[in-house]
Parts: structure tokens; sequence; C-alpha cells
């Protein structure tokens, strides 16, 4: 049996890590002059009501190579398993997963009993936890953690991403919008659509006037996309992550299981991290696509 451990981005309740035995390395985060993480942690409730009652602009960064290695060598010492899977944060969103192997490549020369290997998923918030799930999945099985890493890195574009947001201006302090775009968009109520691309980076794929309808065509763009995958989505767990927008997030799951017969969900809050670029409001639906 391995040890599999994620990133804090992968957004996963505590409770599922805690039951399926998954480590977690919080990514830190500033809001108000105060950094959260791996020592002080804020309830993500507050988080979300001090950006949108106080007007709190919160700024993330990576975990660096010593950082990675020290939290390494905590899991190393402490777990029983003597091979560890970590499966990172997109490299196209962060140089964390660069910064994890780096680490992961310097504990290999020293300590050769222990294997570790280093996915990146090229995914983010619940898509990145699905990863986690598919391969929580295949260990629970009986599958190496080589097996689990091949079948990872064969369809980690298969993990599909698809989100809304609900405040063009987190978007373009993020650079993904311009000013204008944001200030003409939301005065007419304009909605993006966006999703994850190939190499992992966050682009803009539409537009639409109005929250619900942003919403419906996030359920739309899962039925142009899952194909041949259909079976396993409705065999396993489709993901819905949220910015503080509960209601939103279960009208989106009502959708897709009157759509397409699906009625197995995760549906988890957007935590500080990628909050902190996505903003209040968001909603994100992740699924097993040909694409995405």
């Amino acid at each position: 049996m391995f040890k599999i451990i994620t990133d804090s981005t992968a957004d996963l309740p505590g409770e599922y890590l805690k039951e399926h035995n998954v480590g977690c390395l919080p990514i830190s985060y500033i809001l108000d002059g105060v950094t959260y993480g791996r020592e002080k942690q804020l309830d993500w409730k507050q988080f979300y009501a001090m950006m949108r009652q106080e007007g709190k602009m919160p700024t993330t960064s990576q975990i660096n190579p010593s950082e990675a290695r020290e939290q390494l060598e905590e899991y190393i010492d402490d777990c029983p398993e003597r091979e560890f899977l970590y499966l990172a944060f997109s490299s196209g969103l962060s140089g964390t997963c660069s910064n994890i192997r780096m680490a992961a490549a310097e504990l290999a020369q020293e300590r050769p009993d222990v294997k570790i290997m280093v996915v990146d998923s090229l995914s983010a918030s619940l898509g990145e936890g699905l990863f986690v799930h598919k391969a929580v999945r295949m260990r629970d099985a009986g599958k190496s953690m080589e097996e689990t890493a091949q079948w990872l890195t064969e369809h980690a574009l298969n993990f599909t991403h698809v989100f809304t947001v609900d405040d063009l201006f987190h978007l373009y302090r993020g650079g993904r919008v311009s000013k204008t775009a944001a200030v003409l968009g939301t005065m007419i109520s304009i909605k993006p659509k966006l999703h994850v691309d190939d190499e992992g980076h966050l682009i803009l794929i539409g537009k639409v006037r109005g929250r619900k309808k942003s919403l419906s065509a996030l359920v739309d763009y899962m039925g142009e996309k899952m194909g041949s995958w259909t079976e396993e989505n409705k065999e396993d767990y489709v993901f819905i992550s949220h910015g503080d927008a509960l209601e939103d997030a279960e009208y989106v799951r009502d959708l897709i299981r009157e759509r397409f017969g699906i009625q197995n969900f995760l549906i988890s809050h957007i935590g500080p991290t990628i909050g902190a670029h996505s903003g209040p409001g968001t909603i994100a639906l992740f699924f097993m696509g040909e694409s995405r």
C-alpha cells in the first residue's frame, strides 16, 4: 500500500482526506496582512465574508523547495508506507509541482528506502481533487503506485474542468480579462465560462448573460464533453466546487441529475488559495470527458 499526498488546492474536504488516508500540504495565502497556511488557518466562510463585505484582496504563494522537503520528510518519518505518490497542483498555474519534484529528488538520493513519485495533475480545485479520488480508488483496488501513476498520467487530459465566476474583477486582477471587459461585463451581467486547457492554464471559452444561464452552460458543456466517459461518471462521482455559493452548486447538481441520470456527487467549497483568484460566487464542475 502506498501513501497519497496532494496540495490544499485540491479543495477536498478534511473528512475525505482522513477517511481515505490522503496527506495534504497547505499552500499559504496572505489576507489583510496575515499569512495563513500550515501554522494558522482561517475559516473559509470568514475568508469569503472578508472578500465580500470588506473588500479584502488576498494574495497567494507556492510551496518552496525547502518547505516541500520539510513536510515530505515529516510524512516519511510518520507513515509506515515507504512509497509516496504526490499528486500536484497544475504546473500551468503554479511552480509548486516543480518545487515538489525538486524536494522529492533530493530525498530519493538521501533515503534509498523511500520511493516518491510526483504526478502533475494539470488540474485545480476539485479537478485536482477528482484526480486524487481516482488514485484512491485504484490504490484501494490493489493497484501499485506505478500502475496508478501511469494511468493518471495517460488520462490527465480527460479530467475536464468548466466553471463560471460571479465577479469579473477577480479575473481582471489575475490578468484573465481586461479592465474594460470587467467593467462592461459587470454592468450588463456578463458571466464568463472558463476551463483548464491541456497545459493546465486557465482559459476563457465563452460568455453568457445572466447567472442562471451561466450555470446551465456548465451542464451543456458537460454534455458536449463526456462522450465515452458517460458511464464512468454515472458509476463514480462528479465533483462540484463553489465559492460560498452552495445553493448554486446544488442547482447545477440537480440539472445534471435530471439531464444525465448521474446520482453521485461530491460538493465542497473552493478553498482560500484558489478562491483568492476566482472570488466569491464561483461555481466549478469537474468530470471525466473525451477532452478538455
